[in-house]
């Protein structure tokens, strides 16, 4: 929204609050892109939390280009070092809110993976762009892929170890996931070991594990050492997957509605303003490489983002699904059945015991007629349905609406 298109919106948002009769929210704009009046955000500064890695662009940026400023608040990313941190900080409340891993959210909400507390996902940030990365050693021994790597395990009857970066969270569900789609349990058959991103490759340069799943560049930044090859990239098991989202607790939504807004609305034109160009990609590439963010060369983090993919073996492809932050607006929406999916894995590997009410989870989770709000107010188009569906890479399909017989369901289970 250009500054003539600001104006235009205060104006028309101004006669209208005017023109009504009770005082309170505008109906129907219940977010104002000025900080005046009953929607001023109620914090002037928000500190959100983020780990190194390239899904944390839309914060970032989201700050470095001011669109924060622009809806009446400041952001201050805060670089965290480990994802059992951010949860630890955002339920005690030294975060705001986070670039966070979706599953995270719902493990702190369902009291599995740390301390119970109810927690909000505002918006999702990326799609895809995360991948399974097998060790140099596996895949000189013959695993460089999916098949390969289990009739590599059932030959070879040594103690496999595979990482991921929080219980809970997406990477674990991902190579779960990936592995069981192959036959190999990760549970039984294998070690799994938590390891914060950034530490992923310094420990498989050192032999602490065979494989391991994580966000960019972190992926890309073990074939540039030559120390691991890429077997699968996470949009192979559910393309155009939820990945990060903006999390936070319900108590702060509750408390400060205004300001988690403005945040989604600043949020969203930042993830619009990365996707809208390649330029615009190098210059988020050049920013976040840099030591306060990321700290990574900036050629670990600008091939990925344009979908230019190499697997460490030779092969290189052109992949369109690669990380996406906004894609006219289908990659933000929290849907339910996102939510749902996580519960369902978490079930299915046993760190749930029962089945929960997966709905009435998501919706108290999910916020999303605050998101509603924030995207009708920037102009970001909102899907119809709250669930959608999707055909994972073990043909099974994905459509939220029986998730307790989805979850008893997989042959491969704990």
């Amino acid at each position: 929204m250009n500054s003539q298109d600001l104006n235009l919106t205060r104006r028309t948002l101004l006669k209208t609050a005017a023109a009504a009769t009770t005082v309170g929210v505008v109906p129907g704009l219940q977010s104002a892109v000025w900080a005046a009046g009953s929607d001023k955000p109620e914090l002037e500064e928000v500190k959100i939390g983020f780990i190194p890695l390239t899904d944390c662009a839309s914060v970032v940026m989201a700050s470095v280009l001011g669109f924060d400023k622009k809806y009446g608040i400041k952001i201050v990313p805060s670089k965290e070092a480990s994802w059992a941190g951010v949860r630890d900080k955002l339920v005690n409340g030294d975060l705001h809110m986070a670039h966070v891993l979706y599953g995270l959210i719902y493990g702190v909400q369902m009291g599995i993976g740390g301390p119970k507390k109810d927690m909000a996902v505002l918006m999702n940030l990326n799609h895809n762009g995360q991948a399974i990365t097998l060790s140099k050693k596996v895949a000189d021994a013959g695993g460089k892929d999916g098949a390969s790597l289990a009739k590599l395990m059932t030959t070879d009857k040594r103690d496999y170890t595979f990482a991921q970066t929080f219980p809970t969270g997406t990477h674990a569900m991902w190579i779960y996931y990936w592995l069981a789609t192959y036959g190999i349990n990760p549970m039984k058959d294998a070690k799994v070991i938590t390891v914060p991103p950034p530490q992923m490759v310094a420990n498989m340069r050192v032999g602490n594990m065979d494989g391991f799943c994580v966000g960019e560049p972190w992926n890309h930044r073990a074939i540039m050492d030559g120390i691991g090859i890429t077997a699968a990239t996470t949009q192979d098991i559910w393309k155009d997957h939820p990945e990060k989202v903006l999390g936070t607790t319900d108590e702060f939504v509750k408390k400060y509605p205004n300001t988690a807004r403005a945040v989604i609305m600043a949020v969203l034109e930042a993830g619009k303003w990365i996707d809208a160009s390649l330029s615009n990609k190098l210059k988020m590439a050049e920013t976040i490489a840099a030591k306060s963010y990321v700290n990574t060369g900036v050629d670990a983090i600008n091939q990925r983002i344009l979908g230019r993919y190499q697997n460490g073996l030779g092969k290189t492809w052109d992949d369109p699904n690669h990380m996406k932050f906004f894609n006219d607006g289908t990659v933000n929406f929290p849907y339910l059945s996102d939510g749902m999916w996580f519960m369902t894995q978490h079930k299915r590997w046993g760190l749930l015991k029962d089945h929960p009410d997966y709905m009435a989870v998501a919706k108290q989770v999910n916020k999303v007629e605050l998101y509603k709000q924030a995207a009708s107010a920037v102009n970001v188009p909102i899907p119809k349905d709250v669930l959608r569906t999707t055909k994972m890479i073990d043909g099974t399909v994905w459509d939220g609406k029986d998730p307790k017989k989805y979850a008893d369901g997989f042959k491969v289970k704990a």
